[in-house]
């Protein structure tokens, strides 16, 4: 699913200062999109967008067949919710239900699904979030972080939306987690060919799986390009309260001080195979 944002501008009820002051992006269908700044920067709100939970107070957003704007009355939300699957930041949020197998069946039946095929997608979706069936009669509200995230992944995942809009899915992840969560990413990029949209602040994780990345600054995008043409220009990051990977600064760092262009890497251990063969 393709989307393409024009000169979005949007400002809180009451509140005159605009969050967002021209927003404009082109995502591909199929690629893994992140957008990083400090709180505060619009992350989260613009996010919300992209399903139509907050509409743009100007321009425009257009999510696959969908337009977005406020002039937009005849906006089907419904069928846009359908294709688009939102995790929030705080996955319990979430829950209405008080049994897993509850929480995933509610959506199905909302949309008229019968037993029995039910019963298979509840299957399917625990098995890709490494969730199993013993799962199905825990209340949602008693699981740990790391699975309360991966319950709520799984209860979007159950639609087989088109667009995957992630808002700071590592909160609370211990390392196994952010893992299997880097594993099933990968999986929904390449064998099922969704468009995912992350917004976070946590780009150690990010640089390992995004495509291209979007940085935002005083409700603007102040940096865009390839992960390794951003999280490169440290400096400008720091200007948005924004890390860069410690890969990135390390190889930064190596072509400053000895001039040894080692290149950018997304995993620690090509980077020390690269290290090696300077060094033989």
């Amino acid at each position: 699913m393709e989307i393409k944002v024009e000169n979005v501008k949007y400002s809180y009820r009451g509140c005159k200062e605009e969050i967002l002051k021209g927003i404009d992006m082109e995502i591909e269908e199929g690629k893994i999109v992140a957008i990083v700044g400090k709180s505060g920067s619009g992350k989260t709100t613009l996010l919300e967008m992209f399903n139509a939970l907050r509409l743009p107070k100007s321009g425009q957003i257009q999510v696959g067949d969908f337009l977005i704007s406020r002039e937009n009355k005849h906006l089907d939300t419904e069928q846009l919710r359908f294709q688009v699957g939102l995790l929030s930041e705080f996955p319990e949020e979430q829950f209405f239900s008080l049994t897993v197998k509850e929480e995933l069946s509610l959506p199905l039946r909302f949309y008229n699904y019968n037993e029995q095929k039910i019963e298979e997608r509840i299957r399917n979706v625990l098995q890709m979030v490494e969730l199993d069936e013993s799962y199905l009669h825990k209340n949602p509200l008693t699981l740990s972080n790391g699975e309360k995230r991966k319950l709520a992944l799984a209860s979007i995942l159950i639609l087989n939306p088109s667009l995957l809009l992630l808002d700071e899915p590592t909160i609370g992840l211990d390392y196994e987690n952010e893992k299997s969560l880097l594993k099933l990413l990968r999986l929904l990029k390449s064998r099922y060919k969704k468009t995912i949209l992350i917004a976070s602040h946590d780009t150690e994780f990010i640089h390992k799986i995004v495509d291209f990345v979007y940085v935002l600054k005083d409700g603007k995008i102040y940096l865009k390009g390839n992960k390794y043409e951003v999280f490169k220009e440290e400096e400008k990051l720091k200007k948005c309260g924004v890390k860069s990977p410690k890969i990135i600064s390390f190889s930064n760092r190596v072509w400053k001080q000895k001039g040894i262009k080692i290149g950018y890497r997304d995993e620690i251990n090509d980077l020390i195979k690269d290290i090696y063969r300077y060094v033989r």
